[in-house]
């Protein structure tokens, strides 16, 4: 068992765990949609802006404006937007346009459905609802820069507490991806064997 995997299946006695979710931020290069689209559509009051000509944390010269969206418990999202910055390159593989996402929690089920009928109305294009095993309940968007979000609903109250599971979890795949290197196989494809042997594939995206 590697040192990752050790420690997250043996509690130390001090531990450092974040208290919450006070931001996360992306690059956009249009902050007026970006603003716009995070206000009038997803309902998030403006919550605070910092303009600088050169990076505090690191002293880059880059200027740029620094805008935070609040939500209703406090914690923000937030956008750069540079001047002069190239866009983004192509994802290399089309799976990181679905597994990287934010997702966001709605309260029940049924407010889930109304973001659907509300960003449909909008103009939006909504993937979902999926259910998840009963674990979750969402839907799926992007914003104005390409980042997808997701609306979502825990269904299982404890959809956050299985960590016993998970630890079971984690050590099956790091085995797993281990034989699948050791037997020369395709790496993909090994691991979707291994999954069906298991009879159980957990909730993703």
């Amino acid at each position: 068992m590697d040192m990752a995997v050790e420690k997250a299946s043996a509690p130390t006695s001090v531990r450092l765990t974040p208290l919450m979710l006070n931001h996360a931020a992306w690059v956009t290069h249009d902050v007026e949609a970006t603003a716009d689209f995070y206000m009038n559509i997803m309902g998030m009051e403006l919550a605070s802006t910092v303009i600088g000509d050169s990076v505090p944390s690191t002293g880059d010269a880059f200027p740029y404006f620094h805008i935070f969206f609040r939500m209703q418990d406090g914690s923000t999202i937030a956008f750069f937007e540079a001047p002069g910055l190239p866009e983004r390159p192509e994802p290399s593989h089309p799976a990181y346009l679905i597994f990287d996402h934010v997702a966001l929690q709605a309260g029940s089920p049924e407010e889930v459905d109304r973001w659907h009928e509300w960003l449909t109305n909008n103009g939006v294009e909504v993937v979902g609802p999926t259910d998840h095993d009963g674990l979750i309940y969402s839907i799926y968007f992007k914003d104005p820069n390409g980042l997808r979000l997701e609306i979502t609903y825990p269904t299982d109250p404890e959809w956050n507490r299985h960590t016993d599971r998970a630890r079971d979890d984690l050590l099956f795949w790091k085995e797993g991806k281990q034989k699948a290197q050791q037997s020369g196989r395709e790496m993909s494809e090994a691991m979707v064997d291994l999954i069906a042997s298991r009879g159980r594939a957990s909730p993703a995206a």
